[in-house]
């Protein structure tokens, strides 16, 4: 006896609705810091001659077409399901988190390809002004500030696309960091610090990059979740009153929620109406616990 429920339960929609503006709210923010730091450290690393803090001002505008990417997903895998997507849109925030890490990739190879050629010709890099510093230094507090603000709300939320656009934020303070001690280093007469310090940037960026497309695309190829979440799946189905047993527990990530399928073990002797519902309060357990778009069930008798 199969169970097949709804993949888009009711009990959810608020939560949905609350995540997709919490999503939106947060992106925007991003945005507006995001096109304030880069146009400071652009302009200011060109008036200074830092190739550091002008490598991180096109860090910080690449983040603006994350931003958009993050838009878009966000309104996408809120749609409901329709005949063509039975299971809604949800993975459009894989697809989202794909293309992030796709884009810091790409910015991450073009930041080492230019600190490189920097290095190789040391004779020809040139001090930089204290202005600099002062910027680097403004672009560090706005970023970890924007990190902090962003991971709050994609953990409230429980939204990975949020928490990795966080986690690129993050990336963004890190490398400011690195930059502000190139700069450092190039006022105190090292000048060759300050492109070592772009080619530094350049590896965090190209190495956040490839573990989230990593991860992204692992996703999309319908990954299990991690073994505590399954063994807690594995537990609520067992404490359900009538449930003997269970085998073949199978589970796919779909954006930030969960498919389920499993086989349940009940008494031989019970009635079709007894087993169903044993099958729908397993599955209401499950789903109560765990970010669960939907459970299918097979009944055996045992």
């Amino acid at each position: 006896m199969h169970n097949d429920f709804s993949s888009s339960p009711e009990e959810r929609e608020g939560d949905n609705s609350d995540s997709q503006k919490a999503a939106h709210k947060s992106t925007l923010v991003s945005v507006a810091t995001n096109v304030a730091l880069a146009s400071a450290q652009v302009i200011a690393g060109i008036a200074s001659g830092s190739q550091g803090l002008i490598a991180d001002g096109i860090h910080s505008a690449s983040d603006l077409l994350g931003d958009f990417v993050v838009l878009v997903a966000n309104a996408g895998s809120h749609k409901a399901p329709d005949h063509d997507h039975n299971y809604g849109h949800h993975r459009y925030e894989n697809a989202a988190s794909l293309i992030l890490g796709a884009l810091l990739l790409a910015v991450g190879i073009g930041m080492l390809w230019s600190a490189v050629g920097k290095l190789s010709s040391p004779q020809a890099i040139a001090p930089v002004h204290a202005m600099a510093l002062w910027v680097a230094l403004t672009a560090l507090v706005g970023k970890e500030l924007l990190f902090r603000y962003m991971l709050a709300v994609g953990e409230r939320v429980r939204s990975s696309m949020l928490i990795a656009n966080a986690w690129h934020a993050r990336s963004d303070a890190a490398s400011s960091l690195v930059v502000a001690v190139g700069i450092l280093g190039s006022l105190l007469g090292q000048t060759i610090l300050d492109p070592i310090a772009a080619l530094v940037v350049g590896l965090m960026v190209a190495r956040m990059g490839w573990s989230f497309s990593w991860d992204a695309l692992h996703d999309l190829m319908d990954r299990a979740v991690h073994a505590e979440d399954n063994e807690r799946i594995r537990a609520v189905l067992l404490a359900t009153p009538g449930v003997a047993g269970l085998h073949d527990l199978r589970t796919r990530k779909v954006g930030d929620l969960i498919l389920v399928d499993v086989h349940l073990e009940v008494e031989a002797t019970m009635t079709v109406r007894e087993g169903h519902a044993i099958a729908v309060a397993a599955r209401a357990n499950v789903m109560a616990t765990l970010p669960v778009l939907n459970v299918m069930t097979h009944i055996d008798p045992v």
